[in-house]
């Protein structure tokens, strides 16, 4: 085998953009990977080390091979009548392709005749040696580098001042070692070596790194930088968490924390927690409006009392500089976010001047959409919705207008002019300073959830009515002026907003406001006519709220399929019951799909459902006098037995109860299909039998389509 050593390849460039750090440093590094071992330069269980930095990429492979081993190689070239003259001497035509394939010197007389059945064609065969590291390495390297997922390029010169490259940011310098050696290769402009730059205050200056397996422990030690994103991630957290122990506080448990631990994570090569504070009286601000400033502009880690989760007047630094003495850092820090924190007391103080509700008639001015109107124009519709779905689940209509009304009053604020990631929140605090009820503030507060993940009370009622109505104006009013999601793009939310409807029908359902017993009191249909309605008579199309329907069960279907059995969602949905029951009747049709009887009475199922197509006009009632076969007979009975039983299950909700019922059913119906043709010439039979199975498919499908179980 081929000298085997690690390789390692390091681009040292100016900032890398934070949010893309890690993906750019996985990217490089298995572009790397790939184009090796496309050319079989890995040696076997190679190893692949990513590491990035907010200055470098760089990849560690432990096992490379200076030469590719050889390879065999068969080339089909083109038929012989082609490649040879009648002397035998080859033809310009196959001179020219052996020039293209690099086979200038294999000797025309030397190639292979193979027939594929039709005519014979010359094949060159013979051993090509393995690609060599330094020739599969740059071409490795070129390829990784074009296809890093770059926010943006940018184009800058070189020191020559003619080159122009493109790249994410200037690079300075490249190291490729294998083993000891430097490799010979090149990238934007600059020549490999083995010297790089560590930290760009801390370090000793150039590096040298004198191997492959020296360059973490050399970066670490002379460069005062931590290679591994995910090491330096893990050294921050565990200084966050020691400190935030130390000072009887947390870091809080919303997924913000950990997005912006990755951030800072990209921002620093050498990590150190310090502890800053601010004034108290800045506590007085909605906690919101410190913990967005803070962690937004200034990346810093708010800490919260752990007994009630409230905000303290401390903050986490990390910092790139270790210091003996911080304070100097410690105080720069505070006087930066002194008056980023005035600002939101400003603004907050400001903006509760002016009730809230002074502030609707500004949203006039506001734009919702130009075929849609403005926000004015769209909270009147919000208020329509939302008093109608509160009057159906027998909630307070005039509270759900309120909220209604109020909803989109805070995007006049300063605040939420500054922070528009505070859109309802602020509004909530406003309301609440106004006097509002309790409920209206609550429904303010939580309008721009994603989705309701808790059984719906009375003290809740109002907020949920607010939550539909606003997602089924945005369903309805934007799918009518044409824009429906297509493929991958849904700019307004619209599958976020369908998903959101079903949370709440789920929730409604498990707070006892929607029973499985009952269609309604609310449905979609009804909350999407409400919605169209809003519109104003007639400007919304019956099509679009059918689509609209559509595309809600199609959500549900595909969060379904990730928990349940595929055809046992299907089952469910091709009816389209319900909303608040798809699931208890999902589950019901996975017990089913369990039983014994399930796959006979599902293939029969799918059976009858065929032979109804066939039928032609309506299908009458079973005539009793002409059932003339003992099986249809039995048939018959079961249904008249089982029929009752069924339904009462389905009506009280118990819709697994129904299908266990249903169960029964499958021996005489196995009977039926095996001893009676459906189809007897004499009409009057053939009438009589589609009718009885007509009984059976009602019975059948009262929960499912339970054909869509059968394989």
């Amino acid at each position: 085998m081929s000298d085997v050593r690690p390789l390692l390849v390091e681009l040292l460039t100016e900032e890398l953009p934070p949010k893309a750090l890690r993906k750019l440093g996985e990217a490089y590094a298995e572009g790397i990977r790939q184009g090796l071992d496309a050319r079989g330069l890995l040696g076997p269980d190679c190893r692949v080390q990513a590491y990035a930095t907010p200055r470098r990429l760089a990849v560690h492979l432990s096992a490379v091979l200076a030469q590719a081993p050889d390879q065999d190689y068969a080339e089909k070239l083109m038929p012989v009548k082609v490649g040879l003259d009648a002397e035998g001497r080859p033809t310009p035509a196959l001179l020219k392709k052996l020039a293209a394939k690099g086979l200038d010197n294999v000797d025309a007389a030397a190639l292979a005749r193979e027939s594929d059945g039709k005519q014979d064609y010359l094949v060159a065969r013979g051993t090509a040696p393995g690609a060599r590291l330094a020739d599969g390495l740059q071409q490795a390297l070129d390829a990784a580098i074009a296809g890093l997922p770059i926010p943006k390029v940018m184009s800058y010169q070189l020191a020559d001042g003619v080159t122009t490259v493109k790249f994410v940011r200037p690079a300075h310098g490249l190291v490729a070692l294998f083993g000891p050696d430097v490799v010979d290769i090149s990238a934007l402009g600059l020549a490999a070596g083995r010297d790089t730059l560590g930290h760009r205050f801390m370090s000793e200056g150039a590096i040298t790194v004198a191997d492959a397996d020296a360059y973490v422990d050399r970066l670490a030690d002379a460069g005062r930088v931590i290679a591994s994103f995910d090491a330096r991630r893990d050294e921050i957290s565990r200084q966050l968490q020691a400190h935030a122990q130390r000072l009887g506080a947390t870091l809080g448990d919303d997924p913000e924390v950990p997005a912006l631990l990755d951030e800072v994570t990209a921002l620093v090569e050498h990590p150190t927690v310090y502890v800053g504070e601010f004034e108290p009286r800045f506590l007085q601000v909605p906690q919101e409006c410190l913990i967005l400033t803070m962690r937004l502009n200034q990346k810093y880690f708010p800490l919260f009392a752990p007994d009630t989760g409230k905000l303290t007047h401390r903050f986490l630094i990390v910092s790139n500089m270790q210091v003996a003495d911080p304070v100097n850092i410690v105080e720069g820090n505070q006087r930066v976010v002194r008056p980023r924190l005035a600002d939101a007391q400003f603004f907050f103080e400001t903006d509760r001047k002016t009730p809230l509700a002074a502030r609707v008639e500004q949203l006039g001015s506001i734009v919702y959409h130009n075929k849609l109107g403005s926000q004015l124009q769209r909270v009147e519709r919000v208020r329509g919705v939302a008093r109608g779905v509160a009057q159906a689940l027998g909630a307070d209509p005039q509270a759900a207008d309120r909220a209604a009304l109020l909803a989109k009053a805070d995007l006049g604020t300063l605040m939420v002019g500054e922070f528009p990631e505070l859109q309802g929140i602020m509004g909530a605090y406003y309301a609440e300073a106004d006097g509002e009820a309790a409920d209206v503030v609550r429904a303010l507060r939580e309008q721009y959830r994603n989705r309701l993940d808790t059984p719906v009370d009375r003290d809740s009622l109002t907020m949920a009515a607010l939550f539909i109505a606003e997602r089924a104006e945005t369903l309805v009013g934007i799918w009518s002026i044409g824009l429906a999601p297509t493929g991958e793009r849904d700019p307004f939310g619209l599958r976020r907003a369908a998903l959101g409807l079903i949370s709440a029908f789920e929730q409604l359902a498990a707070g006892g406001w929607l029973k499985p017993s009952q269609n309604g009191p609310l449905t979609l249909q009804g909350v999407l006519r409400l919605a169209a309605d809003s519109f104003g008579a007639g400007q919304i199309a019956d099509t679009v709220l059918a689509e609209v329907a559509d595309f809600t069960y199609e959500r549900y279907r595909n969060q379904l399929a990730a928990e349940f059995d595929r055809n046992a969602v299907d089952a469910v949905v091709a009816l389209a019951p319900p909303l608040h029951q798809v699931a208890a009747r999902v589950r019901a049709v996975t017990a089913f799909g369990a039983l014994p009887e399930a796959a006979s009475l599902a293939a029969a199922n799918k059976r009858v459902g065929n032979l109804l197509k066939k039928a032609e006009g309506d299908i009458g009632a079973v005539d009793a006098a002409r059932l003339q076969e003992p099986a249809e007979r039995a048939l018959a009975q079961a249904i008249d037995s089982l029929s009752p039983r069924a339904q009462a299950q389905f009506d009280a909700g118990d819709f697994a109860g129904s299908l266990s019922t249903l169960a029964q059913a499958r021996e005489p119906v196995d009977a039926f299909f095996a001893d009676v043709m459906v189809m007897a010439d004499d009409p009057a039979v053939r009438a009589n039998r589609l009718a009885l199975l007509g009984q059976l498919h009602g019975l059948m499908n009262k929960v499912a389509d339970i054909s869509r179980l059968a394989q």
